[in-house]
């Protein structure tokens, strides 16, 4: 089953009332079930804007916190888990990450590699800017809109 079938899957899931699908093809099949929408609450529960010292006390925490709590990020500046599947911040254990706090990315820049089913997929930046967190450990699972890192955008 490729990525493609993967994400409308996951789509088709989000826009209906489901709470869970499991789909079969041959040998292969996949289960997506629903948990609570965190990421979505987030953003329902923070629509005022963070003031200045919120946004620099955000920016200064340590690279990897022991648990993140979805209000206590900027909305602005996420980039979030196209699918669900395991982190990896580098092309394997040997290398060096892919970014680091305070590296400089640009447009399409790699940021770390989702694994799903055996497929290795790279996230890449979709703004410019520096990367001021990264919210997730090598190995560690991640779910379709969950936050991965927090980049700084970079003024014109």
């Amino acid at each position: 089953m490729d990525v493609r079938k993967i994400k409308k899957l996951i789509e088709m899931l989000e826009a209906s009332g489901l709470s869970e699908i499991e789909i079969s093809e041959g040998e292969e099949s996949i289960r997506l079930s629903r948990t609570t929408p965190t990421v979505a609450a987030a953003q329902q529960a923070s629509k005022a804007p963070a003031s200045s010292d919120q946004a620099v006390a955000a920016t200064s925490a340590p690279p990897v916190p022991a648990t993140v709590e979805p209000t206590e990020l900027p909305q602005e500046g996420l980039v979030l888990s196209p699918m669900v599947g395991t982190f990896y911040a580098s092309a394997n254990p040997d290398s060096p990450p892919y970014v680091e706090v305070g590296s400089e990315v640009a447009v399409g820049d790699v940021l770390c590699v989702i694994e799903a089913m055996k497929i290795f997929n790279h996230v890449e930046a979709e703004i410019s800017g520096v990367v001021r967190r990264i919210l997730k450990r090598s190995g560690d699972p991640v779910e379709y809109g969950e936050a991965l890192f927090l980049i700084e955008e970079q003024g014109l």
